[in-house]
């Protein structure tokens, strides 16, 4: 019996740049993708806090930089 945080989980990116997790095996939501992460539950956590560290969505930092430039 697994506690869920044993090896299973991968890491997804949305076209905004948003981060998640996602139980392996399972077909991906729409509009999600594997990022190449895979681990258990906690490691892929850890993973998303090191590299998210901008939560905007993509769209919004594209408009901002736009109208700063």
């Amino acid at each position: 019996m697994t506690d869920g945080n044993e090896t299973g989980y991968l890491v997804v990116r949305n076209d905004e740049d948003q981060y998640s997790i996602w139980r392996e095996g399972r077909d991906l939501p729409p509009g999600w993708h594997a990022e190449g992460t895979t681990g258990t539950r906690q490691e892929c956590l850890d993973h998303i806090g090191r590299v998210w560290t901008d939560m905007r969505p993509r769209s919004l930092r594209e408009r901002m930089a736009a109208s700063a430039g």
